[in-house]
């Protein structure tokens, strides 16, 4: 059986945002989770909830973001009043 780098969605208070994809990226998004659901045993409701997770693996997972991070202290520790990147009006 096929091991995923996602493991189920852990249960989180989100934020909001717009994400648009081409539509082959959405068609893989959807077997991505359909093989997530057979791997775990666990069906995924929704599907977009997996892009969080990605893309905080993706992050966590590139080396050159980690050194690029580690330099830029504080710059991502923003108020939580402070309006978000593609957040809804």
């Amino acid at each position: 059986m096929v091991k995923l780098k996602l493991d189920a969605l852990e249960d989180d208070k989100p934020r909001k945002g717009t994400v648009e994809f081409a539509a082959p990226v959405y068609r893989d998004l959807l077997i991505y989770a359909d093989v997530l659901a057979q791997q775990t045993g666990t069906p995924v409701p929704d599907p977009m909830k997996l892009v969080p997770q990605m893309v905080e693996r993706f992050m966590a997972t590139d080396r050159e973001f980690s050194k690029a991070k580690r330099g830029q202290k504080g710059i991502g520790n923003r108020p939580a009043s402070r309006k978000e990147p593609g957040a809804g009006a």
